[in-house]
């Protein structure tokens, strides 16, 4: 997930009425998707049943802090923005979250969801872009995907897989011409996994030392195939290296 902090320390963090458990409410530019670039206002929540290997926000799985809907809400008002970023941990493990977006739609919001795709997407309003992973074998949570998830998603939503190595890119474009998941949304992204290298020997001599060789092999990969993905490098990670919250 993505992003910089830059949270506003006058906004309380708790409220008496709690409806979510919330990690961080912040803005910040958001640095993977469609949207990559734009400033976007984070609603991380707490709480995920999955445990990717690659994870870069352990620091959701537990904690927080009970907000209710009305407290959420007045925090994201706080910032001069209308796009919002539902992320966690997993947003869908407390189903309030279907609620609060269906409240921000009802201000005007313009929303994304970043699920990894585990549990069910079906009750996510429409008008939500949802951005869905299907995670590879080498996360260590493969056999979590739910795949009737596929049956809910519309052009405007999003697939993203995490590449690892040679054998998720081969599961990946298996599953890419099994699914048709080109014909199902308009944008499937295949990732490499992004740790900033800090060892020379960890570097190629034609790639730039902010970007790991892994990205540049993936690239070439799709190149060679001519796949019908994007390639995605998340853009918080070039700036901000892997700082916590960021």
């Amino acid at each position: 997930m993505s992003e910089l902090s830059l949270r506003n320390p006058s906004i309380p963090v708790t409220d008496p009425e709690a409806g979510l458990r919330i990690t961080e409410i912040f803005y910040s530019l958001q640095g993977e998707a469609l949207t990559s670039g734009l400033p976007t206002v984070f609603v991380r929540l707490t709480g995920c049943p999955l445990r990717c290997v690659y994870c870069d926000t352990e620091y959701a799985f537990t904690g927080g802090e009970r907000l209710s809907l009305d407290a959420i809400i007045e925090t994201i008002k706080s910032y001069p923005c209308k796009r919002i970023c539902v992320t966690g941990g997993e947003p869908l493990a407390q189903p309030n979250t279907i609620e609060l977006m269906k409240r921000l739609l009802s201000d005007n919001y313009e929303i994304s969801l970043e699920t990894a795709g585990a549990l069910t997407v079906a009750n996510v309003p429409v008008a939500v872009s949802k951005v869905m992973d299907l995670k590879t074998p080498s996360s260590g949570e493969v056999d979590r995907n739910l795949w009737t998830n596929l049956d809910y998603l519309t052009p405007h939503d999003q697939i993203k897989l995490v590449i690892m190595n040679r054998s998720d890119y081969e599961w990946a474009k298996l599953k890419l011409k099994e699914y048709n998941l080109d014909k199902r949304v308009d944008t499937v992204w295949f990732s490499p996994m992004f740790d900033v290298p800090d060892k020379a020997d960890q570097i190629s001599a034609n790639t730039s030392p902010d970007v790991p060789l892994l990205a540049r092999e993936l690239a070439e990969w799709i190149l060679e195939d001519a796949l019908p993905v994007r390639f995605q490098l998340q853009l918080h990670k070039i700036i901000w290296a892997d700082a916590k919250g960021k």
